[in-house]
C-alpha cells in the first residue's frame, strides 16, 4: 500500500445517484482554498472535463487560462508531451499504409466524446490496439480469441512490424503511446488535488498514468461505477477500479431511476459475477414499464425519446420506420447532414414574419434557392455585422421570392422536403435537438431520458460474446435500462436465440 492511499477518497455510486456532481461538489470546495493550476480534473469523455472546467469558470470568475488541467488523459499527455496534431498517427496514415501493403486498416475514434476509445473494421489493427491498452503483446491478444474474423498470427506479426516502421520513419505516434510515453517521461504536474471522473472505463495503461499522476499529489478523488463498465472491448480494465484502495464514498440515492426500473435494473446487475457490492434507492416515483412485440407498436407521438440497440445496424430498420411516419428523429452515428435544413427552415419563417436576419443566415438560405429565387453573386455584398429584413432583401439584396420555404427552397432535396413536411403536419418542432434520438447502449452512455426503448436483440457476434462473457452484456443492458427516467420501453426479440434475456 502507498502512502498516498490514506488521501485516496473513491466515489462509488449507482446510476443516476451524482458521481460527477459529487466531484463537482468538492472541487468547489477545494477552488476556494487552492490555486486553480494545482487542481486536475480529468475524465473519460472531454465533454464532462469541459463542463467541470465551464462551471469553475462561472463559479470562480477564472478565465479558461486559469484550468489549464481539466481535460481527459489523453488531452494531458498530449500538451505534457509537447506534441502537435501532425505527430498523432491519423486515419490516413493508416489507410496509406494498408494500401502499400495490400490490406485495408482504418481507425478512428469511436466518437467526439470517447477520446481514446477506437473503432476499427480491421480485426488485426483492433488485436494490435487491443494489446497496447492492456500492456501484453499482439501474440498474447491474439490467444484470446476476441477477433471475430480469420487472422493468421504471421499477418499480425508482419502488420504489428510494419506499423511500428511506418510510425517511427515518420515521427508519428498513436493515441495509447502518448499515454505511455507520458508515463516514461515522467511529465506529470504536481496538483494539490486530482479528480479522476468515470473511472471504470480506464484502460491499463490510463491507469499507469493516473498512478503516475497521483503519485505526485496530496489528495485524490476517483468516481466510478464498476457495474457500468462497458468498454472492456476497446480496453478498459474494470479490475484495476474494482481493486482500487482507499476510502469509500458510497453514493445510494438515485435521483434519476424510478422504482420500476430499479426493479429491472437490479435483476440484471445481480448476474454479474465480478463486481463490487452496492445498494442504492430509486426515486419516489413508481414510474412504468412496458413490453413490446415490435418497435412500431409504440407510440412516440409526444414526449422525448431515447432508443437503444445492442448493435449500430439494427438502427436502420428503426430509421426507417421514424421516418415513414415522418418523426422528428436523429441518429447518433450519423451525420445529421438536414440539421443545415432544418436552420434555414427556421430562419425563413422568422424573417417572413418580420425578423431582420444575417449574412450567415441568409447565405444558409440561399444555398436551398436556385437562380430563380435568389441572386447569389449579391451574397458577397452583404455585410457580416449586419442584419436584413426580407423587405431589404427583396428590394436590394436580390432575393426574388418569399413564397413558403416549401416553394421558395427549390433547391433542397425532394425526399428531405417530404419528409419535413410530414413532421410539421404531425406537430413537429424542429429544434437544434432532435426529440427521438436513436444510438446504440455504447453510445447512449451518461444520457438520460424520459422514454427509453431498449432492444433486446442481439446480432450474431454479440450472442457469442454474451455466451463467452456474460458479465459484459449485463453490465451493458444495466446500463441500457438505466437511461431512464420514468418509463421504460422493452421490445421482446425477434429471435430468442439470439437475444438478451430480461
Amino acid at each position: 500500500m502507498d502512502i498516498y492511499n490514506f488521501m485516496k477518497t473513491i466515489v462509488l455510486g449507482p446510476p443516476g445517484t451524482g458521481k460527477t456532481t459529487t466531484l463537482l461538489n468538492e472541487m468547489d470546495k477545494c477552488l476556494k482554498n487552492t490555486d486553480p493550476d494545482k487542481i486536475g480534473f480529468f475524465s473519460f469523455t472531454q465533454k464532462a472535463a469541459y463542463e467541470a472546467r465551464d462551471r469553475a469558470m462561472k463559479k470562480f470568475n477564472f478565465s479558461e487560462d486559469d484550468l489549464p488541467y481539466f481535460r481527459t488523459l489523453h488531452s494531458l499527455a498530449f500538451r505534457r508531451l509537447g506534441l502537435k496534431k501532425e505527430n498523432v498517427m491519423q486515419n490516413k496514415h493508416y489507410q496509406d499504409l494498408g494500401r502499400k501493403m495490400n490490406v485495408r486498416l482504418d481507425y478512428h475514434e469511436y466518437d467526439n466524446e470517447h477520446t481514446g476509445i477506437f473503432s476499427t473494421n480491421s480485426d488485426i489493427l483492433r488485436i494490435i490496439q487491443l494489446s497496447k491498452l492492456r500492456n501484453i503483446t499482439p501474440e498474447q491478444q491474439y490467444n484470446l480469441q476476441e477477433h471475430t474474423q480469420d487472422v493468421s498470427l504471421r499477418d499480425l506479426l508482419i502488420c504489428y512490424n510494419e506499423i511500428n516502421a511506418y510510425k517511427k520513419e515518420y515521427n508519428l505516434i498513436d493515441f495509447t503511446d502518448m499515454i505511455v510515453n507520458f508515463v516514461k517521461s515522467d511529465v506529470s504536474p504536481k496538483f494539490d488535488v486530482v479528480f479522476l471522473d468515470e473511472a471504470q472505463d480506464l484502460s491499463s495503461v490510463q491507469w499507469n498514468m493516473a498512478k503516475s499522476i497521483w503519485d505526485k499529489t496530496q489528495d485524490t478523488y476517483i468516481a466510478g461505477d464498476d457495474d457500468q463498465a462497458i468498454f472492456r472491448w476497446a480496453g478498459a480494465d474494470v479490475d484495476s477500479f474494482i481493486t482500487q484502495k482507499g476510502k469509500i464514498m458510497q453514493l445510494t440515492q438515485s435521483y434519476r431511476i424510478p422504482q420500476v426500473v430499479h426493479d429491472i435494473a437490479s435483476k440484471i446487475v445481480t448476474r454479474i459475477q465480478n463486481r463490487l457490492p452496492k445498494k442504492w434507492r430509486p426515486k419516489t416515483q413508481r414510474g412504468l414499464l412496458s413490453y413490446y412485440h415490435a418497435f412500431q407498436d409504440i407510440n412516440m407521438r409526444e414526449g422525448n425519446w431515447l432508443v437503444l440497440a445492442r448493435t449500430r445496424y439494427m438502427l436502420n430498420d428503426l430509421e426507417n420506420v421514424l421516418y415513414s411516419k415522418g418523426m422528428f428523429y436523429r441518429n447518433k452515428f450519423k451525420k445529421a447532414y438536414e440539421q443545415d435544413l432544418y436552420d434555414a427552415i427556421f430562419d425563413w419563417e422568422e424573417a417572413r414574419k418580420g425578423k431582420p436576419i444575417n449574412a450567415e443566415q441568409i447565405t444558409r438560405i440561399a444555398s436551398y434557392m436556385s437562380p430563380n429565387h435568389y441572386q447569389k453573386e449579391e451574397l458577397q455584398h452583404l455585410n457580416k455585422d449586419s442584419f436584413y429584413s426580407i423587405e431589404e432583401l427583396l428590394n436590394s439584396k436580390g432575393l426574388l421570392t418569399q413564397k413558403v420555404w416549401y416553394e421558395a427552397f427549390d433547391q433542397a432535396p425532394e425526399e428531405r422536403v417530404r419528409y419535413i413536411r410530414r413532421m410539421r403536419e404531425n406537430g413537429e418542432q424542429l429544434n437544434k435537438n432532435a426529440r427521438i434520438t436513436l444510438s446504440t447502449i455504447h453510445g447512449a452512455k451518461g444520457g438520460e431520458s424520459q422514454n427509453v426503448v431498449l432492444l433486446t436483440d442481439l446480432s450474431r457476434n454479440t450472442q457469442r460474446n454474451y455466451e463467452r462473457n456474460p458479465d459484459d452484456e449485463n453490465r451493458l443492458f444495466y446500463v441500457g435500462a438505466t437511461r431512464t427516467k420514468e418509463h421504460l420501453h422493452i421490445i421482446r426479440p425477434q429471435d430468442i436465440y439470439k437475444s438478451f434475456r430480461i
